[in-house]
């Protein structure tokens, strides 16, 4: 039996098309799930569509158009990063389907005995779909969306938070659920700590433009958009329409991981858990947590207008190049600028300049000595500069990984690109000599092993890669069959 490994990113409103903040973290988390994948792990890994928000609606309205047609329309630009951003999930859930809408349903019943109705005046934002307190505004701004609340007042349904205070402190103090990094571990303890506070999880249908999944039982009544959304996460494994699903991937393992970034954390590790253990259910065991793209400091955001859109970024530059820059430029754990200087740059050092460089150099310099087809014993490159430098790589690859920090991980790979090519300076592999044909073997050997550790960071550039070296290996050898081929990634001309 192989092992288990569910990962989901959050799910994406979809009252405008996505920007390049909704790619790094499916990016990120494809990346993940194909590093699990080559450990031999079984994966589901999921993303999808939030579709039942108030903002959806009144975008819909907006324009004109209805809102079913609306919603339809955008998540089919959303779920077709999957092409433009070469992502591996395995199911894209929409909270419009059948299959969400009863488990959604399932789970408000199964937390029933902590659901109560009473009259209730606060401030609420539309873009975050929360209520805030004044003390949580900054300038009387919602400090995500920097807009001001709406005040409402109306009669709603709540749900008994403060119940679960003192065992979600304790499940998220011993790590049995673990938030990455450590810095919002201790934020959300901190907001525990601080008293929880029951929260509103309807909205009357008026003011939600009767849109959204009714409360059971409660025809008057919408479901909060998140005890809606967050469902999802176990909708789609099955939680009302497939039982044996769903306990093959939530209730018998140990190995869910949730993507998300920092603006909805408290959703995630605060309400969800809470819900899942109103309703009797396992909690995910780990929730990694990024940090935002930036445009000149401030977040990237619909309700901002400084968007940058996927699509275009990648008929220009391609995949490739998008996918290697949002993960090597952009820390994982503090926010990060965008600018397309920086990208080209990235792009000519490290892609043109650094790795296809390597590549067309090295097939260079077999065409030249005629290697076509050329089998390395495996052996011959034990206990060489290269294979120490291979097992360094690698151990730091998997110790960035296993982190999260995609950024140090492809570090490691860019350095044992720049030990390539200083070896080939410095011992003028272009010049003949009796060792020069072993070593343009082990240069194939380490190209070929650096292939390995970047697939999943660069899919379709691993597969270009093996396919000019052709290599066929097993334990004991390697063979390369040389079919160079164009460049991988052209010099740009600088803006």
């Amino acid at each position: 039996m192989k092992n288990k490994f569910f990962i989901t990113t959050a799910i994406d409103y979809v009252n405008a098309e996505p920007h390049i903040g909704h790619a790094l973290e499916k990016i990120q988390a494809d990346v993940l799930a194909r590093h699990h994948r080559a450990l031999g792990e079984e994966v589901l890994f999921l993303t999808g569509t939030d579709e039942n928000s108030l903002k959806n609606a009144q975008a819909a309205e907006k324009a004109n158009v209805p809102v079913k047609e609306f919603v339809d329309k955008n998540a089919e630009t959303f779920k077709g990063l999957k092409k433009a951003l070469n992502l591996s999930f395995d199911d894209f859930i929409r909270t419009t389907e059948k299959r969400h809408i009863k488990g959604a349903e399932k789970l408000w019943l199964a937390c029933k005995k902590d659901i109560y109705k009473k009259k209730y005046k606060g401030l609420y934002c539309v873009g975050c779909e929360e209520f805030y307190t004044e003390d949580e505004l900054v300038n009387g701004l919602c400090p995500e969306h920097k807009k001001k609340p709406e005040l409402i007042e109306e009669e709603n349904y709540f749900f008994k938070l403060s119940k679960y205070q003192n065992r979600l402190k304790e499940l998220i103090e011993k790590d049995k659920i673990k938030i990455i990094p450590e810095t919002r571990k201790n934020e959300t303890l901190s907001f525990i700590n601080s008293g929880l506070k029951d929260i509103c999880i309807s909205r009357s249908k008026e003011r939600a433009h009767g849109w959204g999944i009714p409360v059971p039982g409660d025809l008057g009544q919408i479901i909060w958009v998140w005890f809606d959304a967050l469902a999802n996460y176990i909708t789609a494994l099955g939680y009302g329409s497939d039982e044996n699903k769903f306990n093959d991937w939530w209730v018998n393992h140990k190995n869910k991981l949730h993507v998300i970034g920092k603006g909805i954390l408290r959703f995630h590790t605060v309400y969800w858990p809470a819900i899942l253990l109103s309703a009797d259910l396992p909690w995910p065991d780990k929730i990694f947590i990024h940090e935002y793209i930036t445009i000149d400091g401030e977040k990237i955001s619909k309700s901002l207008g400084n968007i940058i859109d996927p699509y275009q970024l990648v008929e220009k530059y391609g995949t490739e190049a998008v996918r290697y820059f949002l993960l090597r430029e952009i820390s994982p754990f503090k926010d990060g600028d965008f600018t397309y200087e920086r990208f080209e740059e990235r792009y000519n050092s490290d892609l043109a300049k650094g790795l296809g460089n390597l590549v067309s150099r090295v097939l260079s310099l077999a065409e030249k000595l005629e290697i076509k087809t050329e089998i390395l014993k495996i052996e011959e490159v034990k206990n060489t500069d290269f294979q120490k430098k291979i097992d360094k790589a690698q151990e730091k690859y998997r110790k960035a990984l296993k982190e999260y920090k995609f950024n140090e991980a492809l570090i490691s790979i860019w350095e044992l690109i720049s030990f390539c090519d200083q070896y080939i300076e410095k011992n003028k592999l272009w010049e003949e000599n009796k060792e020069q044909r072993i070593c343009i073997l082990c240069l194939l050997y380490t190209i070929s092993e650096i292939t390995k550790i970047l697939e999943p960071f660069m899919p379709e550039t691993s597969e270009k890669i093996l396919c000019q070296i052709g290599l066929e290996s097993d334990e004991k050898k390697c063979v390369f069959t040389i079919k160079k081929g164009k460049p991988l990634f052209p010099r740009l001309n600088l803006r």
